[in-house]
């Protein structure tokens, strides 16, 4: 195929998306006054958490189905390029410190590789052989689940990624904003957020770039509450790695236990600063080693740790 040939046959299917599609009544936006630009451009941002809840029942049925796996030890991959590639690593890079989470658990691979995440790389998208190798190197299991995101819901990377998972067995998302997307149709998880044409147009890092970004949250959020990381609304999984993070977990376990200041602090000094675990020595009333031994047994889980100690 010519170069000419690929790039009528690319254009063609891009005239067939609608994050592509152009808005002839926002074709003078330029000549607008800027607040009058920002109006329009927020109440375009508004109209995403709809599209969001229109693919809840499908979101819902792929969190379930990752948490799932995780239990079994499996971990969660996200593989896109460009901004959803970006926004994969971004939900990746804050499970650790918000879920103490391996960072081997959680993990956003993007085309091109770390260097993709602040330069453009050309040509790495249009790659679904780059995305089979960066698979490749994490050795993927049956356990594992691998999350494609791609606006358009054709990007190579993306999809290569996703029928490479399929293949050895992993679970499969894919995360797009158009219907009927190739990206989809490769997954066992397809979800579909249509947020129709973009404000600027093709400019998918805005609309769909939100969307993709709301979908990930709850991804692994309800993930992380479904194995055990959260009491209530509680990040009782925190890693406390620095002032602000430190100050939260006594103020968890405060807020759980109702102790003072001082009960809070030999808790958590007697846990070696694990926020559930210093829960449990003052609501089981256990020394720190068996507050460990009572949540491996539940699996992490605070409350069956508490319902096994009598509290």
């Amino acid at each position: 195929m010519t170069s000419t040939s690929r790039y009528r046959d690319l254009r063609s299917q891009l005239e067939t998306l609608t994050t592509e599609a152009f808005r002839p009544e926002l074709a003078d936006v330029d000549r607008l006054p800027t607040l009058e630009i920002a109006r329009l451009m927020n109440a375009e941002d508004a109209t995403v958490a709809g599209a969001v809840a229109a693919q809840v029942p499908a979101i819902a049925a792929a969190i379930d189905a990752i948490a799932e796996r995780m239990a079994s030890g499996g971990r969660l991959v996200y593989a896109g390029a460009g901004t959803a590639g970006r926004l994969g690593v971004l939900d990746a890079s804050e499970c650790p410190p918000t879920f103490n989470t391996d960072p081997a658990r959680v993990v956003g691979l993007i085309a091109g590789g770390p260097d993709a995440m602040v330069t453009s790389v050309e040509g790495a998208e249009d790659s679904p052989e780059l995305a089979e190798s960066d698979l490749a190197a994490l050795g993927l299991t049956p356990d594992d689940t691998v999350v494609g995101v791609s606006a358009s819901g054709r990007t190579p990377y993306a999809v290569g990624a996703v029928a490479y998972a399929r293949g050895r067995g992993a679970l499969t998302v894919g995360l797009s904003c158009n219907r009927d997307s190739a990206l989809a149709a490769a997954a066992e998880h397809g979800i579909e957020v249509v947020v129709g044409p973009e404000f600027l147009t093709g400019s998918t890092r805005l609309k769909a770039g939100t969307a993709q970004k709301l979908v990930l949250n709850m991804l692994s959020t309800i993930t992380m509450i479904r194995l055990g990381k959260t009491y209530g609304n509680l990040m009782v999984d925190v890693r406390a790695s620095n002032e602000k993070l430190r100050a939260r977990s006594r103020r968890i376990v405060a807020q759980v236990t109702g102790a003072g200041d001082e009960d809070v602090e030999r808790a958590l000094a007697a846990t070696d600063g694990e926020v559930k675990h210093a829960i449990l020595v003052l609501l089981a009333g256990v020394d720190g080693p068996t507050a460990a031994r009572l949540l491996d047994e539940a699996d992490g889980h605070l409350r069956a740790a508490l319902a096994a100690a009598g509290s």
